[in-house]
């Protein structure tokens, strides 16, 4: 069994020392508490096969192109903001209200009491798979099972970094990771390579009905001079679908999580080039916005239109629809005492970025209408990854939002719960870093743990 001592010491020291950040993790081989994306990433390009038809999505509206002028957020004198019509209404069945009662033995969970390990002062080695499932605490009914391990490729007797999962149409979970690859794991729990030539994806989906795996991931990290784009991966083989995406901040803020909306098309949250819309260059002086950063970005799968969706967001790390065709992102906020949110997306909304409350930021103009989150997380806390939980293997979890909370503080290191009717409440925790959450086919939760390189599965067992 492999030892990690150093890997898990680095990345306390790290989140202690930066957890006055509250950005996604940065590309390197420690986990930093600071909020944003993973950093640095790219792909090499080659033909995606044009055979695999493609489902037929709702046009889009012929409104707010990437042309349009910015909206008030983007300079410092406002502009009228583009009027954006949401695509056809989806035809769900609303959620009856029995699905959404709570479980009655989901209780908040607290932390456990740690036995040392020789690994470290605080988490178990990588490989001890029954220590981490003895870590995880979960409510009453459920279980915590270590699914797989993921090494780092140029470090091997180190972790990999998680940045995204997903599940494929083969059943199959495919897992991004930072330097190392993007993986699949089977239900066994065997790991495979599946792409190599790509650096730091931080976003990964497939477009329903189709083997086509959507990738965001970055070209350049020149910080706000970088580069960033998206592309699509059939039987191996990558394509760039569109790039010249804005990016990145401090070598984090861009393309982050993809999901397919109910109108067949494609969306992804981009981050801002800045902490907190400011030029770069000591002056605290508010930045001049480029169109397509800090906003949500619709797109045609064949990449051949594309627009923002809404605009506001420092850095939405990931996204997710729910059972009503409702948009939320998560939304990691300004390093400092800003807090860190969970929206429930307006089309052509304003939804915060630059404009803050606090000391150095820049205020709320007059004539700017901002959307205000569902939700705040206690700042540093950087909710990331979210899914929505549409089966029904957890009774009265339906249409329940999942989401982690990344840092490296005992308020966080989580999976938290949130209701549509606006409850929140502790469901799993012990994790290291936990970056990102999906669905299974199977019904269950699966989590990846950035700092540790574990993928968790989560499930029912009454």
């Amino acid at each position: 069994m492999k030892k990690t001592t150093f890997a898990i010491l680095v990345f306390l020291l790290s989140t202690l020392i930066l957890a006055a950040c509250s950005s996604a993790p940065a590309a390197d081989d420690q986990v930093p508490a600071d909020s944003e994306a993973v950093a640095e990433g790219g792909a090499q390009a080659t033909e995606v096969p044009t055979e695999t038809a493609e489902p037929s999505p709702t046009p889009l509206p012929p409104t707010a192109t990437i042309t349009n002028t910015p909206d008030p957020a983007h300079t410092l004198t406002p502009t009228p903001e583009p009027t954006l019509t949401p695509s056809a209404t989806p035809t769900n069945t609303p959620v009856p209200d029995e699905w959404l009662t709570p479980a009655p033995h989901a209780p908040d969970v607290q932390q456990p009491a740690y036995v040392e390990s020789e690994c470290s002062d605080r988490f178990p080695c990588n490989e001890d798979a029954e220590a981490w499932e003895q870590r995880i605490q979960v409510p009453e009914g459920f279980e915590a099972e270590y699914l797989a391990y993921i090494p780092n490729v140029e470090y091997p007797d180190r972790a990999a970094q998680l940045t995204s999962l997903t599940f494929g149409p083969d059943g199959l979970l495919y897992v991004a990771t930072a330097r190392s690859g993007i993986y699949t794991i089977d239900e066994e729990g065997n790991v495979e390579l599946y792409v190599d030539d790509v650096l730091v994806p931080t976003g990964l989906a497939f477009q329903p009905g189709t083997d086509r795996l959507y990738v965001s991931n970055r070209v350049e990290d020149l910080n706000v001079g970088g580069e960033a784009q998206v592309s699509v991966i059939v039987d191996g083989q990558m394509e760039t679908l569109f790039a010249g995406l804005p990016c990145c901040y401090v070598g984090m803020h861009g393309p982050n999580g993809i999901a397919f909306g109910p109108d067949g098309y494609g969306y992804v949250g981009i981050g801002g080039r800045a902490d907190h819309g400011e030029v770069l260059d000591g002056s605290n002086q508010p930045d001049e916005m480029e169109p397509l950063e800090a906003i949500i970005l619709r797109f045609s799968p064949d990449g051949s239109e594309m627009e923002p969706y809404a605009w506001g967001f420092r850095n939405p790390y990931d996204i997710t629809w729910d059972a009503n065709g409702d948009l939320y992102a998560t939304d990691n906020g300004r390093d400092g005492e800003v807090e860190d949110d969970l929206f429930l997306v307006e089309p052509g909304g304003q939804h915060g970025y630059p404009y803050y409350e606090c000391d150095g930021c820049f205020g709320i103009p007059d004539d700017v209408d901002l959307v205000p989150p569902v939700h705040r997380f206690q700042p540093h806390s950087v909710n990331a990854g979210i899914t929505t939980y549409l089966d029904n293997q957890f009774p009265g979890y339906y249409n329940s939002l999942f989401t982690t909370l990344w840092t490296a503080m005992d308020f966080a290191e989580r999976v938290v719960r949130y209701t549509t009717d606006g409850n929140v409440s502790t469901f799993a925790t012990g994790f290291a870093a936990p970056l990102d959450i999906t669905t299974g086919p199977d019904g269950a939760l699966y989590v990846a743990d950035y700092a540790t390189g574990i993928v968790f599965k989560l499930s029912y067992t009454g």
